[in-house]
């Protein structure tokens, strides 16, 4: 196949939006923007060793990300294109599919070649006779290092196996996909490799094992929403890596909201510059990220809600809104009145401007539009927008939306992207290729699925709400609804996104409310559906966090550091302990209890309590409440278990005394003097009951009803705080009158 008749297929191609300029020799195509994103350029070995041309467009190779097609893309051709700077070469007869592929990844920061088998004199690899053709060449390209150290090739992530084999003379380790990617597969089994690594009195070892592993969806993703409160560069970039150690690929982030619009845009400046409270990221801080999480195989998705959510977006440019302004960024939580115009043409024509503009900044095929939770008052409160609806016959105002979601969607396909949507955007007409992501529901996600739409599961996911790892770990995007499904309408369900909104997290605070927890929804996302074990997971989740904190998280090390500063002193044994024993109330119960307060929580208010320091679910109760359960299990006769559980009682009895002062003498902790004066009698009622059991000494009605109560009181909500060991307790109080209590 000739340049010229490869390139003329590839011209018409519409997943390529391409300008041709003639070069002697070749072809250059570059992206249609001032400074491309991707050059895309045929050549020959004559053009690759010619010195005039490596002088003439070195220097452009270097600054553009470049992807050569060879006709014969052997390893010399490969070792000439890289001394020009060009690191990605695929060969001529290469299908349109992989070469999109292709050229988003070369954008993000990857070196991309097709696998194949060596021909010629190659580099020598220790150990190959005992590998695959396939092995071979990637662990020559990992050896080879290319652009930005990256490992090897990709071409299609969507799904991908790691292999790899240890035994007591060598390891070894491949990937294989359906379109013969390799470098996302090999980044997985690194990983997999990581977590067998033991340290032993002679080094650290890993067991003789043989892995062959891949994951159950192609979509596992983290939702951060950067909006409500602004997180820096430095912390996505933590769970960036995070998200690698845990074989999560997709980042979305949810770049604009009524509380600020986080993003640069060049072309619209007044949306950062009025609509962020001047904190937000440039385009080359987005990049950056967009290249370090391509480094790891992680996409990155953005979302600017629309039509609704969008108060951030009027501040800078009112004529977007539905009402008239001014407008101001929103410091309160909630679902609020304002919403784009849909019937003004220049609404969709800024629009158009913007998402072209976005478009070319993230290289991901996806763009997400929100959409979703718009009450439709401003539209209902515009005369004109009335007028609009009567002339085209639009009942309500979901039908406008749907009107608005149309056009927008229209827009986002002439950029070569594929829009994402929150369940609202799921109306009649609405092409096949959206992506449905679900808040509502499984029952959602499969009536989309039902109706030919892929979805992605976000409920059941969502880490604000502060609910326990179990809870999210046996949500499953296949249970439930979804489970009735067609094979091929099972296949429509891409995987899942954990969520963390914003209204109650900050840059200090959000590692601790996403993780460990985010680690038990990845494993869902990626195991087989019959790995449900929940002991075994929270066994499992403990080194996983150990592991998370060692590269450089801060999800268990800033509670310390944040009761310290409220306490003002580093002497916060007492309270730790306390700290230990409780967790925060749910996301609902917060809420309800700032309103009862007389309070509203914004975005000015700091995130500083004990409730904000405290990890999202107690360890401490968990094993207490374990030690419990095997107690009266083994019929009281278990002496390892009650020791543990006389220590901890003694030990929560006798803190609150030693723990007042300190609580009285800040500000910010006396909120929680009740909390810990429950605690103590929540251990001095265990310690009765006990010592009741020990004596065989069934106690007696009214004292265990007395009891029960101050459970009870001791379970409500303060300062935003549950004692998560109460019921553990109140087993032991039952347990103590002679009632029988399964665990």
């Amino acid at each position: 196949m000739t340049h010229a008749s490869r390139f003329a297929a590839l011209r018409a191609a519409p997943e390529l939006a391409l300008l041709p300029v003639a070069l002697p020799s070749t072809l250059l195509f570059r992206a249609q923007s001032e400074s491309p994103d991707v050059i895309l350029i045929a050549a020959g070995e004559a053009f690759l060793t010619s010195v005039r041309h490596r002088r003439a467009f070195e220097d452009v190779f270097t600054e553009t990300p470049t992807v050569l097609l060879a006709a014969e893309p052997g390893a010399a051709t490969v070792r000439s294109a890289a001394r020009m700077k060009i690191y990605s070469v695929l060969p001529m007869d290469v299908t349109t599919a992989q070469l999109v592929a292709a050229l988003s990844a070369t954008v993000a920061g990857f070196a991309v070649t097709l696998p194949r088998s060596p021909s010629g004199p190659e580099e020598s690899i220790p150990g190959s006779e005992h590998l695959t053709a396939r092995e071979v060449e990637v662990l020559r390209l990992m050896a080879r290092g290319h652009r930005n150290k990256q490992l090897a090739a990709v071409l299609n992530i969507s799904e991908h196996t790691a292999k790899f084999h240890v035994s007591s003379v060598m390891a070894k380790l491949g990937a294989r996909t359906r379109t013969e990617a390799v470098t996302i597969g090999v980044m997985r089994g690194l990983q997999t490799f990581l977590q067998l690594v033991e340290v032993t009195p002679d080094g650290y070892a890993v067991p003789a094992v043989h892995i062959e592993d891949s994951p159950r969806f192609p979509w596992r993703g983290l939702s951060i929403d950067v909006s409500r409160h602004f997180i820096s560069m430095a912390t996505l970039k933590r769970n960036v890596d995070a998200m690698a150690a845990v074989k999560m690929n997709v980042l979305h982030l949810h770049l604009s909201d009524d509380q600020g619009f986080r993003l640069e845009s060049r072309e619209f400046p007044k949306l950062q510059e009025l609509g962020s409270d001047g904190m937000y990221y440039t385009q080359s801080e987005m990049r950056e990220l967009i290249a370090f999480a391509g480094d790891r195989g992680i996409r990155i998705v953005p979302e600017f809600d629309m039509p609704g959510h969008s108060t951030a977006w009027f501040v800078g440019y009112p004529e977007l809104a539905s009402g008239p302004g001014p407008y101001q960024i929103e410091r309160r939580w909630g679902i609020f009145d304002p919403a784009m115009d849909p019937t003004r043409e220049s609404t969709f024509k800024m629009l158009d401007k913007f998402i072209g503009e976005m478009a070319i900044l993230f290289p991901d095929r996806y763009f997400h539009i929100g959409g979703d939770e718009v009450n439709g008052k401003q539209w209902d409160g515009n005369p004109k927008i009335h007028e609009f609806m009567q002339a085209h016959n639009l009942k309500s105002d979901q039908q406008l939306q749907q009107y608005f979601t149309d056009r927008v969607e229209k827009i986002v396909s002439r950029h070569h992207k594929f829009m994402v949507g929150w369940d609202e955007i799921l109306t009649p007409g609405m092409p096949k290729n959206i992506v449905i992501q679900s808040w509502r529901g499984q029952d959602s996600l499969a009536e989309a699925a039902r109706q030919g739409y892929r979805g992605i599961l976000s409920s059941g996911y969502y880490l604000d709400a502060m609910a326990p790892a179990a809870q999210h770990y046996l949500v499953d995007p296949l249970a439930g609804a979804d489970a009735t499904l067609t094979p091929a309408q099972q296949k429509l369900i891409l995987g899942g996104e954990a969520c963390m909104w914003e209204e109650f997290a900050s840059d200090e605070t959000i590692e601790s409310r996403i993780w460990p927890r985010a680690a038990v929804i990845a494993e869902r996302l990626w195991s087989p559906q019959q790995v449900r074990d929940v002991n075994s997971m929270y066994r499992r989740m403990v080194a996983v966090s150990a592991h998370l904190e060692e590269l450089g998280l801060t999800h268990r090390s800033s509670s310390g550091v944040m009761l310290a500063r409220a306490a003002g002193t580093d002497d916060i044994a007492a309270l730790n302990v306390l700290a230990q024993a409780a967790q925060p109330a749910s996301i609902t119960i917060r809420e309800t209890e700032a309103e009862k307060a007389g309070g509203i929580q914004t975005s000015d208010v700091p995130l500083n309590r004990m409730v904000d320091a405290i990890a999202p679910e107690s360890a401490a109760a968990r094993e207490f409440s374990s030690a419990v359960d095997q107690f009266i299990v083994n019929k009281f006769q278990d002496a390892a278990a009650e020791s543990y559980i006389r220590q901890e009682l003694t030990k929560w009895r006798d803190n609150d005394s030693a723990l007042q002062a300190l609580l009285q003498n800040s500000f910010l902790l006396k909120e929680v003097a009740p909390v810990s004066q429950n605690l103590a009698a929540l251990g001095a009622a265990g310690l009765q009951a006990l010592d009741s059991i020990d004596a065989r000494k069934p106690t007696s009605a009214e004292w265990r009803q007395q009891q029960l109560t101050l459970i009870q009181q001791a379970t409500k909500p303060t300062a935003d705080l549950v004692l998560a060991v109460a019921p553990a307790v109140q087993k032991l109080v039952e347990a103590s009158s002679g009632m029988a209590v399964a665990p």
